[in-house]
């Protein structure tokens, strides 16, 4: 008879994980998408970039999932100094990326995204998203987009899957769409903002059927063996919106598909629940860590051999046992922690470190808590690039200011989601 595993033994996290298509991640920790900000001007992954990552290399973690890369500079863009992959252009900086971030040993997989709606005004005028529907409480900061053709759609749905083929070229090992927070694929999924009656839109069978159309897409360029995973949101917190019902019936549709890891997030621009400032969090949510862990206990009952990877509020060592050891989920995604704390998985896992140092910024104010605390882990990944160390005890003002100053006043806007 086996005995079930202690919450204590965090040696359950140093645990292999091999995914139904044979790929194996060597731990259960992962660096979640963080959205740098540091690519050169023509959309290149640059040096600043690598020395960001080349700082992570060590970070201890099986998994490293790069912050969201476009597939679309005239459309596309979700906020300035994003990774641009349209074709093979920039292919030797990708190998180089690719190769830094799994020097370390960590397996690298890179996000791939296209914002629709989500970007400012100051970088796309006239965006496109699947209706002409604006971003609620955007302060005239997002430009009201464009509908989309359905040609367009065909051809989006084209530049996700020549996007992942050329960064598996690069030497990444797998790639992650971006289903969450808002961006296009999010978009087609809510009532909200999909208000479409033809093929893509009217039911959701028809809403899903984007997200859908970009994993076989996908899949047919990367082939079987290469994992492809998906970021979804749990709900996007918004009275009529995307919620948790039929998000489990696009999970269903997607592991029915073949998607290999879902990462579970939740929020959108005007709900940010997955920074921890959102008032839509209660509490005990809060201290219990994993934001949206009910809601991957839900699909773990429904799918119990889908790979599940939870993102959101992960803290302390006993929090993360306690969610691998109760076989809710098997990865737990980093992304705060290890902007302040790059070291962090390794010193959790050799018992050096029982919990991070990362703590919501909240004066009370949603804009300005949702703000700050996007400036505050921007700005500490924008230090490691420069070949500094982070700065926790930073005042979070200070943070604020750089970040406008550096990216201009005209492009500040509602509360950027993360990757």
């Amino acid at each position: 008879m086996t005995t079930a595993p202690r919450a204590t033994d965090r040696s359950l996290l140093d645990r292999p994980l091999t995914l139904p298509n044979g790929f194996v991640v060597p731990n259960r920790l992962a660096k979640a998408a963080l959205s740098e900000g540091l690519a050169e001007r023509d959309g290149a992954p640059g040096e600043r970039l690598q020395r960001l990552y080349r700082r992570w290399a060590p970070s201890g973690v099986g998994l490293t999932i790069t912050g969201n890369v476009m597939i679309d500079r005239r459309h596309g863009l979700g906020e300035p100094g994003n990774v641009i992959v349209e074709d093979e252009r920039h292919l030797e900086q990708l190998r180089a990326w690719a190769a830094t971030a799994r020097a370390g040993g960590s397996r690298a997989w890179v996000q791939i995204n296209h914002p629709g709606r989500q970007t400012p005004r100051t970088l796309v005028p006239r965006p496109v998203a699947p209706s002409a529907v604006a971003l609620p409480g955007s302060a005239k900061l997002f430009a009201t987009p464009r509908e989309l053709t359905g040609a367009e759609i065909d051809g989006l749905i084209a530049r996700y899957a020549a996007a992942a083929r050329t960064v598996v070229r690069a030497g990444f090992d797998g790639v992650q769409i971006h289903g969450a927070h808002g961006y296009l694929v999010s978009q087609f999924l809510s009532p909200l903002s999909n208000l479409r009656t033809d093929e893509w839109g009217g039911t959701p069978e028809k809403r899903r059927r984007f997200a859908l159309e970009v994993l076989r897409a996908m899949r047919a360029e990367v082939g079987a063996d290469v994992p492809i995973g998906i970021k979804l949101n749990s709900a996007d917190f918004q009275k009529g919106g995307f919620g948790e019902d039929e998000s489990l019936e696009v999970v269903h549709a997607l592991a029915e598909a073949g998607v290999d890891l879902l990462e579970v997030s939740g929020g959108t621009y005007t709900s940010s629940a997955m920074l921890g400032v959102d008032p839509s969090l209660k509490e005990s949510t809060r201290r219990r860590e994993a934001y949206f862990l009910a809601y991957a206990e839900r699909v773990r009952a429904e799918l119990p051999t889908l790979p599940l990877m939870l993102t959101g509020g992960f803290r302390t060592a006993t929090g993360m046992v306690d969610a691998v050891a109760s076989g809710a989920v098997d990865i737990v995604g980093l992304g705060r922690p290890l902007t302040v704390q790059p070291d962090f998985p390794a010193d959790l896992l050799a018992g050096r470190v029982d919990e991070s140092v990362v703590r919501p910024h909240r004066m009370g104010l949603p804009l300005v808590d949702n703000l700050t605390e996007l400036t505050f882990y921007s700005v500490q990944m924008w230090r490691m690039a420069k070949g500094k160390e982070p700065a926790p005890e930073r005042h979070a003002a200070l943070n604020v200011g750089q970040y406008l100053i550096a990216n201009g006043i005209g492009s500040l806007r509602s509360p950027r989601a993360k990757s």
